[in-house]
């Protein structure tokens, strides 16, 4: 028999069990969201647009905002199809966090690990307050293969250097390991809820952007021929996958199967993506300081001019600025070029290697905090198993070897080989020179 409500108390509020999406932007193979729904059923999905991260964007149209938002448009049409909802919210976590729970009588929250270090303060303080409401709260391995301290040395600490890394990485595969997670298949175990409301780009203080999402497939092709094609800026040779593993809309399990099967060379790539995230798990110092203390005796140049020329592509070096132009104008920059670009801030102007990085992590679309640092340090010379200080590339053998007809940077540099287009900034044998002696100078005086 149906109870009657206490005097004075309003209606029941509806139990669910929560899985808090993240970088996780999908139903298929989601190990977080699996787990909710085997483990605990009527799951409400909860994404929260957080304050603390959108007030560090300084432009309203990043283009980063505008794909999640569209990525959670899909989540919630997936979600919806199914007869379920997700709840998007838009503040400070925990603030978020106890509106949810005012609404809702929550069961159980599930969510997937994040390894930055203000993700990791979040969901401390989040798993506070559950802890205090007596709700469970679990987070699952689901950005990566292998994470935190799953590929150590023989002698239980954390590898340094890439190759050892690597090979153990590879001595550990099983098929275990990518195995995926039947989520999809279990969307009957949603909330069954009416459609939740969810706040427009205008909402949150965001606008529409000239967004050109790259796909999410990974062609056979481009896996078979990317030994050869990779390093050619003018030549569709990458993946281009950076935004989708960084926002969780593709399965990190099922792009490392395929490029077991099919190409080692793209294979190493991503280990080298979970080389540095265990990188920053084990040595969160890094987001701020170089791996190599040392390196902090470096005197950095002070010549804001010379970084603005940088910055708006116009240093007189082609595939230094078309690099940097590429950036501005559509959020990506080819792998060979990030190199490149990052080498020449660093060593040719000796500017902080750090102003770099924020520049980058400003306009990158596949952003990504572990990866950008390291190799933002790699190029450098201040990181883990980084280029050495006397490897200084030389911008023209660069364009000479990998953009040998010049139609990457005719592309974006369309004043190239008139007077408009600007004359070097700093001599390539100089600048050589003048890094190679600072830095070890500054070396030698630790």
């Amino acid at each position: 028999m149906n109870r009657a409500p206490s005097p004075g108390r309003g209606p029941a509020k509806p139990r669910v069990s929560i899985h808090w999406f993240r970088r996780d932007l999908r139903t298929a193979d989601n190990h977080g969201l699996y787990r909710a729904l085997q483990d605990h059923g009527a799951v409400l999905g909860l994404f929260i647009f957080d304050v603390e991260i959108l007030s560090r964007l300084e432009d309203r149209e990043d283009r980063r905002v505008d794909f999640i938002h569209r990525a959670l448009t899909g989540l919630r049409y997936e979600i919806g199809e199914a007869g379920g909802g997700i709840l998007v919210e838009h503040g400070q976590p925990l603030e978020a966090w106890r509106r949810v729970l005012e609404k809702f009588e929550v069961t159980a929250v599930t969510t997937n690990h994040d390894h930055e270090p203000r993700a990791i303060a979040r969901d401390k303080a989040v798993g506070e307050l559950l802890a205090s409401r007596g709700i469970p709260f679990r987070t699952f391995k689901d950005t990566s293969v292998f994470e935190r301290d799953e590929v150590m040395k023989g002698d239980g600490t954390p590898y340094t250097v890439f190759t050892p890394y690597s090979r153990r990485w590879r001595e550990s595969w099983t098929p275990e390991c990518v195995r995926p997670f039947p989520s999809a298949r279990h969307l009957d175990r949603l909330w069954r809820s009416r459609s939740l409301p969810m706040p427009s780009l205008g909402d949150i203080g965001f606008r529409e952007t000239d967004l050109d999402v790259p796909s999410h497939r990974l062609p056979v092709a481009l896996l078979r021929h990317y030994p050869k094609t990779r390093d050619f800026p003018a030549v569709a040779g990458t993946s281009r996958l950076g935004v989708h593993l960084r926002f969780g809309t593709v399965s990190p399990r099922a792009i490392a199967a395929r490029a077991r099967e099919e190409s080692d060379t793209f294979l190493n790539e991503l280990i080298w993506r979970e080389f540095f995230m265990q990188i920053l798990w084990h040595h969160p110092r890094v987001e701020r300081r170089p791996f190599r203390a040392e390196y902090e005796a470096v005197p950095w140049s002070r010549d804001d001019a010379a970084f603005a020329a940088w910055c708006e592509g116009c240093t007189g070096y082609p595939i230094v600025d078309a690099g940097m132009r590429e950036l501005r104008a559509t959020g990506f920059m080819h792998n060979r070029v990030r190199m490149v670009t990052a080498s020449f801030l660093a060593k040719h102007l000796l500017v902080d290697w750090r102003l770099g990085e924020a520049w980058f992590a400003r306009w990158l679309l596949d952003f990504e905090l572990s990866s950008n640092n390291g190799n933002w340090q790699w190029a450098a010379g201040c990181g883990c198993d980084a280029a050495p200080y006397f490897r200084v590339f030389s911008p023209e053998r660069q364009q000479e070897k990998f953009d040998p007809d010049g139609a990457y940077v005719r592309r974006w540099i369309p004043e190239l080989g008139t007077t408009d287009y600007p004359q070097p900034i700093v001599d390539h044998a100089f600048a050589r020179k003048r890094a190679i002696e600072t830095y070890r100078k500054a070396l030698e005086s630790k």
